[in-house]
């Protein structure tokens, strides 16, 4: 997940590879290919992708409706589609504020359809990389950190190979905002698999043809410690306060961080 300045088409990035299971038309042909050989592994991976787009709408729904969070931090932003976090939480309230990064040049040349914010509210794109937090939350000028924010973090962890690790860069963001601030968090399981599709996608994985590292329950789990579970907690991203459930093989959640939560770290 390297920044770069250039636009690399012969290397896969998995902003692209998602905006080809969408249906989108911003990526090319090695993307489509890597996407086409995990949805053999997976067969279920694009309904997935549309059951986790649809999760990053409602749970973004929920914080600005809800839980009242008119500041969004949504790193792995992926490429710009319908109902980007911004117009989601601008059409509760046009003051909210967002800053979205991600590390895939491509969307930072789509990056004005991620800027369209409301007169009220601001948004801003950063090209940076999750794997620099610190990095990340230099840049966050436009948004007030003594006032609750939501860290948005949707499918993108599982792209993080090493669970402490993974936990070490959570944690960090998460400690630079206040009492009062949320997470919402999505990420790829198998622990809802089949024995034979978790086969295939741990094969998938040991030869390098995926690059999307599941976590159990547990494991997602942990990054939620601390903090409290929004109902209904950690479910399937199709269940996740879905009319009707689709079926996903990624957990998702929303957690909220109380002023215990600080005093315990």
């Amino acid at each position: 997940m390297e920044v770069t300045n250039e636009l690399d088409t012969g290397v896969v990035h998995p902003a692209r590879r998602y905006n080809y299971w969408l249906g989108g038309t911003d990526n090319f042909a090695v993307d489509r290919e890597s996407g086409d050989l995990l949805a053999k592994a997976y067969p279920a991976a694009r309904t997935a992708a549309r059951a986790n787009r649809a999760f990053l709408q409602r749970a973004v729904r929920f914080l600005a409706a809800e839980a009242g969070v008119r500041q969004f931090l949504d790193i792995g932003t992926g490429l710009p589609t319908a109902d980007n976090t911004h117009e989601v939480a601008q059409a509760i309230d046009p003051a909210c504020r967002v800053v979205y990064a991600d590390n895939d040049p491509l969307v930072t040349a789509h990056a004005r359809a991620l800027l369209t914010s409301t007169p009220e509210g601001r948004t801003r794109y950063l090209e940076a990389d999750l794997r620099e937090p610190e990095r990340i939350l230099d840049s966050l000028e436009i948004l007030d950190l003594t006032r609750p924010a939501a860290l948005v973090l949707v499918a993108v962890v599982h792209f993080l190979p090493e669970q402490e690790e993974a936990r070490r860069i959570v944690r960090v963001l998460l400690d630079a905002l206040p009492a009062g601030s949320y997470l919402a968090m999505s990420c790829a399981t198998t622990d809802l698999l089949t024995p034979e599709v978790k086969a295939n996608w741990d094969e998938s994985l040991r030869t390098g043809k995926s690059d999307v590292h599941p976590r159990t329950r547990a494991e997602f789990a942990g990054f939620f410690a601390g903090l409290e579970l929004i109902d209904p907690g950690i479910v399937p991203v199709g269940e996740w306060r879905a009319a009707e459930p689709v079926e996903a093989s990624l957990y998702g959640a929303v957690g909220r961080m109380s002023p215990a939560t600080l005093t315990r770290r």
